[in-house]
C-alpha cells in the first residue's frame, strides 16, 4: 500500500496530472490516520503527524511521486442568500453561533440540511434553495487545521 507524502494544495498543481482520484465527504476530508480507496480501487495511507482538512481538488502526493486528486463528494446542503451583505453577514453570525460548518459560495452561505436551521434561517428572512454538491466549509475556530496545522 502507497504512503501519502504530502499535500498539494488546490490551485497550485495540474489536476489534470493526477493518477486517481478519491471521492470523499466532507467529514471524511478532517483526518489524520485513514486508508482511503481510489476510484480505481487502490488503497492509499494518509499518516500523517497533525490532522489536516483535506479540500476539494487537493493532491495526495504518494510515496512513487504520483498524485491522487480529492474531489468532494456531492451532498444535501442548503444555499442560503439574503436581500443584501448585511443580512447574509447577519445570517453567517446566526449559523456560527450556533457552531455550524458553513461554506462561502459566491456570494451565498452553504450549509448542511438541517430542518431546525432551516426554520430558523427563513424567520430570520433567509432565501433557501436546496442543492446536492461537494462541501468545503470553512475550518472551524482555534482549533480548526489547514494545510499547514
Amino acid at each position: 500500500m502507497q504512503r501519502v507524502t504530502a499535500i498539494k494544495p488546490r490551485g497550485v498543481w495540474d489536476a489534470r496530472s493526477a493518477r486517481e482520484r478519491v471521492v470523499l465527504e466532507a467529514s471524511d476530508r478532517r483526518r489524520r490516520r485513514i486508508v482511503l480507496t481510489t476510484d480505481k480501487d487502490t488503497q492509499v495511507l494518509l499518516d500523517l503527524e497533525k490532522p489536516v482538512t483535506l479540500h476539494d481538488g487537493d493532491g495526495l502526493v504518494l510515496d512513487d511521486g504520483a498524485v491522487v486528486l480529492v474531489a468532494g463528494a456531492p451532498e444535501p446542503l442548503l444555499e442560503v442568500s439574503a436581500q443584501g451583505a448585511a443580512d447574509l453577514v447577519r445570517l453567517a453570525w446566526h449559523l456560527g453561533n450556533r457552531h455550524t460548518d458553513v461554506q462561502f459560495a459566491g456570494g451565498k452561505l452553504r450549509i448542511r440540511r438541517d430542518h431546525v436551521l432551516e426554520d430558523m434561517l427563513r424567520g430570520l428572512g433567509a432565501h433557501l434553495k436546496p442543492v446536492e454538491a461537494p462541501f468545503d466549509p470553512e475550518p472551524a475556530g482555534p482549533q480548526g487545521q489547514g494545510h499547514g496545522g
